[in-house]
């Protein structure tokens, strides 16, 4: 068998990371635990990659490779570098079992349904859904219409699932999280209990109950037997921002760590909020006997060294960690030092970013090559005001999901109810496309379907409301071709959107636009081998809308990027340009109460420098105006130097103020004309 030549081009410590682990004579491939900590920039996706290829060489079955990530286009990159990397010695390798945690679980699940007292064809919610369901049970309870403000349906599932993926008491949760919440302590368990029954009624997971269920096989000793044995290697990229579920259940799968791998970078930990952990990676090795073997990747491909200078002086100073120093593969660059740039105001910050990404364009650094990043979306309100005044094109990041939009979600509504019998959440949606049906009439149908024991044909017997009558027959009809279980799935997207059609022209507006959209999603049904594949992974690793984008982009040849920072994880620019770099942002006003969040915030302004491959600039204005006045009005406050820009910090940035200073007031000369002390004093004597 060939060699893999390419491993000649990683350094060192990539090489030692992908070949790690040893086949003794006649014995098969055998590896402990790894944990790889990958500094940002480092080759991490190409190390992985490239120890996945070489398992493959060495006799591991990627049939029983186990690759988890965080997205689906991060398992699928894997798998086309890993088969780019064996094309050279002649192997193919297809990786069946590579998937998010979440696409994997529902796998699983399905697979062992039966065990954990599932029908096979269970329904999985997406957020939206959940959300709905969540409502439906807080106002059966009574609760939207209590005295005083109770939580909104979103806020109620954040905090379910904030507790649950964090396996912490709901006091905790509400305490450390949503303390104002707290009052509703009682309540809030009453409903999230009503909740859980009616998923279970309805033969339906939410987003969260997926890791709940692989989180409950894991933990029965046979089940996690079985589970496990079907892999040879576990794979586990950016392992800090698993929460402790997913860590539990790797570690019940893999007790002792043989064949686990764990890739990650712990100052990187930025999503705590999604209840991920960074104790995960800071803990993962000493968790077996003995511990993990440790591998450092330090060697930077993306920065100049000014900026990963000013990058590790401020990860330094953090408490727990990995210490690690990133040194460039570039060099200095042709700026060697990042800026960092004091301002009067939000005005002046948006007239100096315009500036600046105007000179850089004009130095060859195209609109798409510069990004401009900020801690909230609302920061930069007042840059794309000036962006949209200079006609300068951008695109902002952080918008709708394309499963938010309502036409479809009617859309799917159909498919999801054809599914899942037992789906009254896609029923009452699906119903109420019709004129004339609404949420009585709805559940009226749903409950004579269900005393029918969820027999199709039984939907032709209903009697609808008057205005509804015209179109039932064709919708019963629709639902009992959709659910025969003879049926084809390829072409039932189609028969869904050219029954719907009509319909969205009465629902909503802009229905060429929708329509466009629906045909969309007709296409992407068609990658699809099953309903089942299609709907569950829509609902786990949703589409970005058009909705997403904050303009027209293409209608320029070039356009700029505006991302929050948590959306800019991943990505690399030129030129960076991050937003308010002062106290009340970095850290966050919210997070100063609690050490491990300050440290947190530490890693968020980490990963945005960490961003800029050329330049960078760090922006300070000087004055915040008060929200709550007129827009004229002048009140505000004077913004704090961050307190992560310490003296360490600072010596790694070059310091500039930018705008017009004051004209120095030059004294006038001349003899003594009025006398203004005399008329002072005598408004007195």
């Amino acid at each position: 068998m060939a060699a893999i030549s390419t491993l000649d081009t990683l350094n060192p410590a990539q090489r030692a990371a992908a070949r790690y682990g040893e086949r003794a004579a006649g014995q098969a491939f055998s590896a402990g635990p790894l944990l790889i900590i990958a500094g940002a920039g480092t080759g991490k996706t190409n190390t992985l990659a490239h120890r996945v290829a070489h398992l493959v060489q060495e006799g591991v079955n990627p049939q029983r490779i186990l690759l988890l990530t965080f997205t689906r286009r991060a398992a699928a990159e894997m798998t086309r570098r890993a088969q780019r990397i064996l094309g050279e010695a002649r192997e193919e390798v297809k990786l069946p079992w590579s998937g998010t945690f979440h696409s994997i679980a529902n796998r699983l699940i399905r697979r062992y349904a039966a065990r954990v007292g599932l029908d096979a064809n269970f329904s999985v919610l997406d957020r939206g859904d959940a959300a709905d369901l969540m409502d439906l049970v807080r106002h059966e309870r009574g609760l939207s219409k209590a005295e005083k403000r109770f939580p909104r349906k979103d806020t109620c599932l954040a905090i379910y699932s904030h507790r649950v993926n964090t396996q912490r008491p709901l006091a905790e949760t509400l305490a450390d999280v949503f303390p104002w919440c707290a009052e509703w302590e009682d309540e809030l368990t009453g409903l999230f209990r009503a909740y859980v029954e009616k998923k279970l009624a309805n033969q339906a997971l939410d987003y969260d109950d997926l890791l709940l269920y692989w989180h409950a096989m894991a933990a029965d000793a046979g089940l996690a037997r079985e589970i496990d044995a079907q892999f040879d290697q576990i794979l586990v990229d950016e392992y800090q921002d698993t929460n402790v579920l997913q860590a539990e259940i790797l570690r019940a799968l893999r007790p002792a760590g043989a064949g686990l791998t764990v890739v990650g970078d712990d100052a990187q930990a930025i999503y705590s909020f999604r209840a991920a952990t960074v104790e995960n990676i800071l803990g993962f090795p000493a968790q077996y006997a003995p511990p993990a073997q440790v591998v450092t990747l330090e060697q930077n491909y993306r920065s100049t060294q000014g900026i990963l200078d000013a990058a590790n002086a401020l990860i330094a100073g953090g408490e727990r960690q990995y210490r690690k120093t990133l040194t460039a593969r570039r060099g200095a660059g042709a700026r060697p030092r990042p800026r960092y740039v004091t301002l009067l105001d939000d005005l002046a910050q948006a007239q100096y970013v315009v500036a600046r990404v105007l000179e850089t364009r004009e130095g060859g650094t195209a609109l798409r090559r510069q990004a401009v990043l900020f801690r909230s979306s609302h920061h930069a309100d007042v840059l794309e005001l000036e962006l949209v005044r200079r006609n300068i094109p951008y695109v902002k990041y952080g918008g709708l999901k394309f499963l938010e939009a309502a036409h479809v979600k009617d859309a799917l509504s159909l498919l999801r109810w054809a599914d899942n019998p037992k789906n009254r959440i896609a029923a009452f949606r699906a119903l109420q496309l019709m004129p004339g049906i609404g949420p009585a009439a709805a559940a009226k149908c749903f409950d004579a379907f269900e005393a029918n024991a969820h027999a199709w044909a039984s939907l032709g017997a209903f009697a609808p409301p008057p205005l509804a009558r015209e179109f039932w027959p064709a919708f019963a009809e629709l639902m009992r071709g959709l659910a025969a279980p003879e049926g084809p799935w390829q072409g039932q997207m189609g028969r869904v959107r050219e029954w719907y059609e009509p319909h969205l022209e009465r629902l909503h507006d802009a229905a060429q636009v929708r329509a466009g959209d629906l045909l969309q999603l007709e296409r992407i049904a068609q990658q699809y081998g099953t309903r089942e594949r299609f709907l569950s992974e829509l609902a786990l690793d949703p589409a970005q809308a058009t909705g997403d984008l904050a303009g027209t982009p293409m209608l320029d040849e070039d356009y700029l990027i505006l991302s929050t920072i948590h959306s800019a994880k991943g990505q690399e620019w030129d030129a960076v340009y991050l937003l308010n770099v002062a106290d009340g942002n970095f850290p966050s006003e919210f997070s100063t109460g609690r050490p491990e969040l300050i440290e947190e915030e530490r890693r968020l302004l980490y990963v945005a420098m960490t961003r800029a491959k050329t330049e960078l600039d760090l922006i300070a204005p000087l004055k915040y105006y008060v929200t709550q006045q007129s827009r004229t009005g002048d009140r505000h406050v004077y913004g704090a130097k961050s307190r992560f820009l310490t003296r360490e910090v600072m010596a790694c940035l070059d310091a500039t103020t930018w705008g017009e200073a004051d004209r120095e007031q030059v004294p006038v000369g001349g003899s003594l004309a009025i006398d203004v002390a005399g008329k002072l004093r005598s408004l007195w004597s």
